[in-house]
């Protein structure tokens, strides 16, 4: 309910200056026993923290009560977050006590159905009916697609970026979403309205790791100084040097210097170790800075040690 308000734009959803609260209906049964006893309401909880928080405090306080042989008495509690207890307001004995009455001042509302379908129609594409979307549409796995759909604003700066970077895309997208933008995010404090990086700027990356100008290695590189920084990935890239190493020729003449260097690695991998191999593409990597094209490096170590 409170991502539904927010993401059809009805409430801002902000707990702790009282667009949504929340009230907590407790009430305990000893195990075995089908009927649930009496319940005590905690009202007007503003954080979904303290409401996990008043439960648990709650829940034991009445168990205690009835194990001591005392019984619960119907009461309306507030939940106290500075020593995490709850207290008793008022108690509510009868259905009468709650005070309910007619107020003749009140008139009938009455909601035409015009006004429903109108209603209806304009209402956005809800999140569940979204992250379906996500998943048959971009090949979203399950988790991705309910991060990417948490919140509006999440799910339209990811279908922005992919808009920006086409379907092919998508995937991966995703993934850094809700790998290095999330984390990135979480670290920050900041959500994605605030995020320092746009969809713009993060297709633009996208792009150059597609078109193997940089690998996913140093992409996360490239991300990191776009974050602190207003250049964008090809500015970055060029000014730094970043450009991913594809000639065949550069490459193959490093495999050849890292093998004469690790004959003991070379050995081991001719005698069936495949972590040797591990170790030499790492020394290549290495002396590439992280620059050669990592298929490439493989393809052209296992030709060169199978050979």
């Amino acid at each position: 309910l409170h991502e539904l308000v927010q993401w059809i734009g009805i409430c801002d959803g902000n707990m702790q200056e009282g667009s949504f609260r929340c009230d907590v209906n407790v009430s305990v049964r000893p195990r075995g026993t089908t009927t649930l006893g009496t319940r005590r309401e905690i009202k007007n909880l503003n954080s979904f923290r303290f409401m996990q928080q008043a439960i648990e405090f709650e829940t034991n306080w009445q168990i205690e009560q009835i194990e001591d042989g005392r019984s619960i008495q119907q009461a309306t509690v507030l939940f106290n977050p500075d020593t995490g207890e709850t207290r008793a307001m008022r108690s509510k004995e009868e259905a009468n006590d709650y005070r309910y009455f007619p107020d003749p001042d009140l008139l009938p509302v009455l909601i035409e159905d015009s006004l429903k379908q109108e209603i209806r129609a304009n209402l956005p594409e809800l999140p569940h009916a979204k992250k379906q979307r996500f998943i048959s549409q971009y090949g979203l796995d399950s988790e991705s697609a309910t991060t990417l759909t948490s919140s509006r604003q999440l799910s339209d700066f990811y279908e922005q970026l992919v808009n920006l970077c086409g379907d092919e895309l998508a995937k991966q997208a995703g993934n850094w979403m809700t790998g290095e933008v999330s984390g990135a995010l979480n670290k920050a404090g900041l959500d994605i309205a605030n995020s320092p990086v746009s969809p713009e700027r993060l297709a633009g990356l996208l792009r150059r790791i597609a078109d193997n100008t940089i690998s996913g290695k140093i992409a996360k590189q490239v991300f990191g100084k776009m974050w602190d920084s207003s250049d964008d990935a090809d500015t970055i890239i060029k000014n730094e040097g970043l450009e991913q190493i594809s000639d065949s020729g550069a490459i193959e003449a490093i495999i050849d210097a890292v093998i004469a260097a690790n004959p003991v690695a070379v050995e081991q991998f001719q005698a069936g170790k495949d972590k040797a191999l591990g170790a030499l593409v790492g020394q290549i990597m290495k002396q590439t800075q992280g620059k050669a094209n990592p298929g490439e490096v493989n393809k052209l170590l296992m030709a060169k040690l199978k050979g």
